[in-house]
């Protein structure tokens, strides 16, 4: 499980990576997994796909983990609608695209031909009750599945536990020097949770 926070930080664990976009205007940080969001959530009228791809297309190849391709909060059948352009466009820039599921989300109208990756978006409601589905079918055609929002050990606890490679949170957005302690014990936390899936 990789964690991705919001901000780049000078914080380091194995566990830790930042997930990008384009309205903060930063570089990437080396040797560190990355990944790139499309902003879609804090400003859905900013979306523009040209930008957003060239971006993307900046990001390090080698470890951008994915960029997401633009959705409609907590609606699937919009985010269908609005991704198949943007999902095709990152695997142009030669990025792993990742398709969002959102509230309404169904397995037989999902992109799969069109995306490497899940990302298990929208609702709090939908995260815990759709999220295990989603991410079984996602696990079923080889996907890996990603889930956002994740502000809590709980919360990261359950990613782990309906098998998501990552998820992001911002955390360390909003006072880093305070909070990554606490951060850190998350991902010492889920460590040990690996470890003890391991030896059941």
């Amino acid at each position: 499980m990789i964690y991705l926070t919001g901000k780049v930080t000078s914080y380091t664990h194995p566990r830790l990576g930042v997930m990008m976009t384009p309205r903060r205007r930063e570089d990437p940080p080396p040797d560190v997994p990355i990944a790139v969001d499309n902003g879609c959530f804090a400003d859905p009228g900013s979306y523009h796909e040209g930008r957003y791809v060239d971006f993307v297309a900046a990001m390090p190849r080698e470890r951008t983990l994915f960029a997401a391709a633009p959705d409609v909060l907590g609606d699937h059948a919009a985010t269908v609608r609005r991704s198949l352009a943007g999902l095709r466009a990152i695997r142009r820039a030669g990025v792993p695209a990742a398709f969002v599921a959102q509230d309404g989300w169904s397995e037989g109208d999902t992109p799969w031909d069109e995306l490497d990756v899940l990302f298990i978006g929208g609702t709090t409601e939908f995260k815990l009750r759709g999220g295990r589905a989603a991410a079984q079918a996602a696990r079923r055609r080889g996907k890996r599945v990603h889930m956002g929002r994740v502000n809590g050990l709980g919360r990261l606890r359950a990613a782990v536990a309906i098998g998501c490679d990552s998820a992001d949170g911002n955390c360390l957005t909003f006072g880093p020097d305070k909070n990554w302690p606490r951060v850190r014990r998350w991902l010492e936390s889920i460590d040990q949770q690996a470890e003890m899936a391991e030896c059941g």
